[in-house]
């Protein structure tokens, strides 16, 4: 048993049907747009017909558990998740969870931005944050629903810099449009965001950012990241694709063959580059050790946050 399968007689033929990729979210999201960007770029590497379908509501949970209990044992079944759903997961209560499913292929990722209006008296994080140490309520950030990936940053924030996260005042916002409109506005202090959300308004010179969530400076954007602001925080919004539950090893190995070859392609390296997506690629083992760290710094965080028990 193992993943020699690859080098052995073993080795599986894959795909030898269509293919399914849910996204387990409304069209137009990130998920929905990454299953399309694979949709695309398979359909050229495999020579296979490719589908896409949507299962929106609660996180992407609604549509794990349809996967797990409709796709097991079936190679040809994918499912686009990401770190939300690691939240969800927690935050829903939800019946089933990520060890239920394969993890495949760490796909791309999406630093997250803090801003502040341009007329904000906030020039810089370090100003933010040693407001934000002498009186945490006074403070208030806004961004996407409680749980989520913009509010896991602001937690991890206050953890870095000695705030209890217990004493963050956030405001969750159901979209960008009244997350954008409630910063303009000065509602609140400071916005957090993926990069590309803000990019408009920064360029345009209404919003002023502050800092990035990533581990190394973005090329072409105008703004230290945490570590350098002094902050010891990185997170990534990172998407990712799993394959159904109870596959074999070597039935795993050749999907994360189907999706190197993927990655490799120019379909996908094209849909990077118009998408403004950091390639994030990590497969098979790797990424199953990279998702195990991030359930468990994520659930740390939500339990900080008086979002789970």
């Amino acid at each position: 048993m193992g993943i020699q399968s690859a080098t052995t007689s073993t080795t599986v033929e894959y795909p030898t049907q269509p293919i399914n990729i849910m996204a387990p979210a409304s069209p137009g999201g990130g998920w929905d747009s990454t299953a399309r960007a694979m949709q695309t770029a398979l359909a050229a590497t495999t020579n296979q017909t490719v589908q896409v379908y949507n299962v929106s509501g609660a996180g992407g949970t609604i549509g794990l558990a349809q996967f797990v209990n409709e796709a097991k044992g079936k190679p040809h079944e994918l499912m686009v998740g990401g770190l939300v759903m690691v939240g969800a997961i927690q935050t829903n209560k939800a019946p089933v969870n990520l060890s239920q499913v394969t993890p495949l292929a760490l796909l791309t990722a999406e630093a997250e931005a803090i801003v502040v209006p341009a007329d904000s008296k906030y020039q810089t994080m370090q100003e933010l944050i040693e407001d934000f140490k002498a009186n945490p309520t006074a403070i208030s950030w806004g961004g996407g629903s409680a749980g989520g990936t913009d509010h896991i940053l602001v937690g991890l924030i206050a953890k870095a810099v000695g705030v209890s996260p217990a004493q963050i005042n956030y405001i969750a916002y159901s979209g960008g449009g009244e997350a954008t409109a409630a910063i303009l506005s000065g509602a609140v202090t400071a916005g957090v965001s993926g990069v590309s959300e803000f990019a408009e308004q920064v360029a345009a010179g209404t919003m002023r950012m502050l800092a990035v969530s990533s581990e190394q400076p973005i090329e072409g954007v105008n703004a230290p990241t945490l570590k350098e602001a002094g902050i010891d925080v990185a997170l990534m919004n990172w998407r990712a694709v799993f394959g159904a539950p109870d596959l074999t090893a070597e039935q795993r190995a050749a999907v994360i063959a189907a999706l190197e070859k993927m990655h490799a392609s120019k379909e996908w390296q094209d849909a990077l580059a118009k998408n403004g997506w950091t390639d994030y690629f990590r497969a098979g083992d790797e990424f199953s050790a990279f998702l195990n760290n991030e359930i468990t710094r994520i659930e740390a965080v939500l339990r900080d946050l008086g979002l789970i028990q």
